[in-house]
């Protein structure tokens, strides 16, 4: 019984980390490539119009930190009084991690 009991304990938590992995790409496309692009150049109408950055600039990778970005995303960014990026509220906090991983992988 014991056996038993912790073998289904063991294919709960497995099936519970796969349920949890997270497709950054897929949710970068869903939720930031329209006005960062695709490949992450921000060559978007809207990208353009707000002065996104270039995440394939080292410059731009260097100067910003993990803890920033994911700043960024959860709270959004303001000039002002003026928001200029909205707050991701319908993320979660592993979501955003996994966008910030995913920016990463724009550096040359």
């Amino acid at each position: 019984m014991k056996k038993l009991l912790t073998l289904t304990v063991v294919l709960l938590a497995g099936m519970s980390l796969s349920a949890q992995t997270i497709d950054a790409k897929a949710l970068y496309t869903k939720q930031c490539a329209k006005c960062h692009s695709a490949d992450g150049k921000g060559n978007t109408k809207m990208g353009k119009k707000e002065g996104v950055k270039d995440y394939t600039n080292p410059k731009v990778q260097e100067e910003m930190t993990d803890e920033r970005a994911f700043k960024s995303i959860k709270e959004g960014i303001k000039d002002g009084n003026k928001t200029v990026k909205k707050p991701a509220e319908d993320l979660t906090d592993a979501q955003i991690k996994a966008l910030v991983k995913y920016m990463r992988t724009f550096k040359p």
